[in-house]
């Protein structure tokens, strides 16, 4: 059944914006259910949008999703965006498509810094704002404060008086009320909430008589009709059936016949005969679409500017599995071929990836926004049965074109900790090169932390930081430009313990290396050499014997049947590998398992590495 496609006047576009967990899914439910989109007998997930495995478990958004609900004759458009800073291309993206956006902020929380990233984001795009305050069940709520900070935010900003005039609307997205008034009770439901929307954020614009301009902006996939491009159609109208021209990024133009169109209603897609100007619509037929194209007019082409989105920051190098374990780990994708394929074709639906060659022919180096949007890139890959070696997350530096000096990428970190762990943090942040710039005590036993940190400076951090708070404090931080390099930074204070033979770990070699440090391994794990075992109490790597077994003689013992309790080893996930590993170092990725190792794995091989550096270094202008 064909769906009857609104008109421009009847539709809102819009994008819920926030910090990550401060509540965009879990509103974006209530909203569906109390649509009506949802039958009364069905059972429906919480976090209905995050659909991903990995947001799941996560508990963020990692894409960007796309929703409808029909109110009071208009139907509104809901683009559920990441709060994470890591995937701002996807937030990026979201907001090219939208009119309006809704800012949520947690009610005790506050602004945090990808509030301000996200902000900025749809400041400079004029959207207009409904500032929604969440969570403000919470015992510990503060919703006039919140207002104020969100206030100085706008501010900071540069905001104008015409943005600064916002509606405030206050919430419990967990049980679905909204409020415009604190004083007369939290609300029954959604209604000022969803009033608010029509009210303040405008129809599309655009020439429903002018040329034909449809943008794709995300990619989808549908079992039966292969990849979807999703479209927002800026002017003129797309039509089923209809010849158009598509424009590429690179430049290329192809004549293309409109096979199949679809427009959201509720979580799912329904066909559409055409698409007015402001419509977000997904078209079937574009096998190898990329974002940014544009659809036009065949007679008049008029191509959009691409989508540009912040440049990345950090990279690291992915490459094939070149341990002697290599293909025992699960993985059925093995082959650089294999492995380049995949990368390229996250680079066509991931607008914020970069894949660059290097001078080896099994190896590339991936560049991204943070280190969890690279670590979602490599565990996707891992589930998919491929096995990777991944190099240790680097910042991309650039040079000052006036001066020549070597700049480095900026954060700005914000930490909120229980009071009696703030000399700690702050030890450890100044250690990595961190300038606090706040310092504020919310009263109630926390106090909040602002620091300007190179981005190196907080690669591994989080492991040393939960650590130091007893897993009670959070990190969070966002790009904040580039600044001259810091001087050096030594992440890591201790060193690793290496195999120095191939085998099988034994409970008796384990036994004896406990007292050297800390060990990733358990009995009967394979090992090679180079592989790293552990983690060393001092500084410097030390080689060990992991597969030495206990020599047997006539004589008896009196503990020889004593058992043997082994401490527990210390396993390792696949994001907490790579905030571990040194320069020298890499991770082994595979299905089944997630092993460390040095970068060389012969003795000889590492001792003439290290010379060489030193060599090199000795040799280097001061």
């Amino acid at each position: 059944m064909t769906a009857h496609s609104p008109t421009s006047t009847s539709l809102r576009n819009i994008a819920i914006i926030a910090h990550v967990d401060h509540g965009k899914t879990t509103l974006v439910d209530a909203m569906l259910h109390q649509s009506g989109i949802f039958a009364a007998h069905e059972t429906v997930e919480d976090r209905v949008l995050d659909s991903m495995d990995q947001e799941r478990e996560r508990g963020i958004t990692i894409l960007a999703k796309h929703a409808a609900v029909d109110w009071n004759g208009a139907r509104i458009n809901i683009i559920d965006t990441p709060g994470h800073a890591d995937f701002g291309g996807e937030v990026e993206r979201g907001l090219s498509m939208v009119d309006g956006a809704l800012l949520l902020v947690d009610s005790s929380e506050g602004p945090l810094p990808q509030t301000r990233f996200v902000l900025r984001k749809a400041l400079e795009r004029r959207l207009p704002i409904v500032l929604v305050i969440n969570k403000i069940d919470r015992q510990d709520a503060r919703p006039e404060e919140v207002i104020n900070e969100v206030y100085d935010l706008f501010i900071d900003l540069d905001a104008d008086d015409e943005q600064v005039e916002f509606p405030i609307v206050y919430t419990n997205a967990r049980a679905g009320t909204a409020t415009t008034d604190l004083a007369s009770g939290h609300g029954t439901d959604l209604t000022p909430l969803l009033d608010a929307i029509i009210g303040t954020v405008p129809p599309p614009t655009g020439d429903v008589d002018g040329i034909l301009q449809a943008q794709v902006t995300n990619l989808d996939a549908s079992p039966y009709l292969g990849r979807l491009a999703i479209c927002r159609v800026h002017g003129g109208e797309l039509r089923k059936g209809m010849q158009v021209a598509w424009c590429r990024t690179d430049g290329e133009q192809r004549s293309l016949r409109i096979g199949e169109l679809f427009i959201a209603e509720g979580l799912g897609r329904v066909p559409a005969e055409a698409a007015p100007a402001g419509t977000i619509v997904a078209v079937a037929g574009m096998d190898d679409v990329m974002i940014g194209d544009t659809l036009t007019d065949r007679e008049t082409p008029m191509p959009l500017p691409p989508i540009v989105v912040d440049e990345p920051s950090i990279s690291m190098t992915i490459g094939i599995n070149t341990s002697p374990l290599a293909g025992r780990g699960g993985g059925k994708k093995l082959t650089a071929r294999m492995i380049e394929s995949r990368l390229k074709s996250e680079t066509v639906g991931n607008v914020s990836i970069r894949v660059r060659d290097i001078d080896r022919p099994d190896a590339w180096d991936v560049q991204g926004r943070g280190e969890m949007q690279l670590a979602v890139l490599v565990e996707s890959m891992r589930r998919e049965g491929f096995e990777l070696t991944v190099g240790k997350p680097q910042v991309l530096t650039r040079t000052d074109e006036s001066t020549g000096a070597l700049l480095e990428p900026m954060e700005h970190a914000v930490i909120d900790v229980p009071d009696e762990h703030v000399g700690a943090v702050t030890q450890l942040l100044a250690a990595r090169k961190g300038r606090m710039q706040q310092m504020v005590a919310h009263g109630s036993g926390w106090t909040r932390l602002e620091f300007r940190i190179p981005a190196r400076g907080l690669i591994g951090v989080r492991t040393s930081f939960l650590s130091e708070t007893r897993g009670t404090g959070q990190l969070h931080h966002v790009a904040d430009g580039f600044d001259a390099w810091q001087g050096e930074i030594r992440t890591r204070s201790t060193g690793s313990l290496v195999a120095d033979r191939p085998g099988a770990a034994t409970a008796f070699a384990l036994l004896k290396l406990e007292d050297r440090g800390t060990m990733f391994m358990r009995p009967g794990d394979d090992v090679y050499e180079g592989c790293i075992v552990g983690e060393h109490v001092r500084p410097e790597d030390l080689d060990v014997n992991i597969v030495r077994e206990k020599h047997l003689t006539n004589h008896r013992s009196s503990t020889g049947d004593e058992l043997v309790r082994l401490t527990p080893p210390r396993v390792l996930s696949l994001e907490e590998a790579l905030e571990f590993v040194r320069e020298d170092e890499c991770v082994e990725v595979a299905p089944d398992v997630v092993r460390l190792r040095k970068t060389h794995l012969a003795a000889i091989d590492r001792h003439r590495e290290r010379a060489r550096i030193a060599s090199r270094n000795a040799t280097a202008p001061a």
